[in-house]
């Protein structure tokens, strides 16, 4: 692992994303991570990655992990969970990846607009603005409603604001309620 100490979770992304590639996952970071490369720098102590994986998946994922070194943790979901499990990996250092398997009502199409980033002489893939703020809508939360806001704002250039309401509206009302509330602000 290419950790050596906490406070370095994004190094341990790029060794989560060395197995995801062996192992053909396709996957996007979320969250804070995704966020910054957006252009809002927002403190975190892990990286969240959503996984496009069937179901069932995610649990055999775990073995290829466990060999790797990884501390693991696999989370089911409950039947009225938005969140179609979570495998949550660590290290001795106790810097964490969390890899979701999926979103519910989540556009399909979400990895043909994602981004690709260097980092570290690594390519990693970080959900496209859009679709990161369709996400923080739908969870709601003071902090995602936040995010979303910063994320919108700190647009270089426009938004593609058809599909920005299209991919919300997948969620649910209350998402697309609460985007509303993020463009008016």
């Amino acid at each position: 692992m290419r950790t050596s100490r906490g406070g370095q979770s994004a190094l341990l992304l790029l060794d989560v994303v060395e197995i995801l590639r062996r192992e053909k996952v396709d996957y996007a970071v979320i969250g804070a991570f995704a966020l910054t490369v957006l252009g809002v720098v927002r403190a975190t102590v892990d990286v969240d990655a959503l996984l496009f994986v069937q179901p069932g998946r995610l649990a055999k994922l775990e073995k290829p992990f466990k060999k790797a070194g990884f501390d693991t943790e696999l989370r089911t979901a409950e039947a009225n969970d938005p969140v179609a499990g979570m495998l949550v990996l660590g290290d001795d250092f106790g810097n964490h990846v969390e890899l979701l398997g999926g979103l519910r009502n989540m556009d399909p199409e979400i990895l043909s607009r994602s981004l690709e980033i260097k980092f570290r002489d690594e390519t990693l893939r970080i959900v496209g603005r859009e679709d990161f703020i369709a996400m923080k809508c739908f969870a709601g939360s003071p902090q995602d409603r936040f995010d979303a806001r910063s994320a919108y704002q700190a647009a270089p250039g426009p938004i593609d604001l058809d599909l920005l309401r299209a991919v919300t509206r997948r969620f649910g009302r209350e998402a697309a309620d609460r985007l509303e509330e993020v463009l008016a602000s």
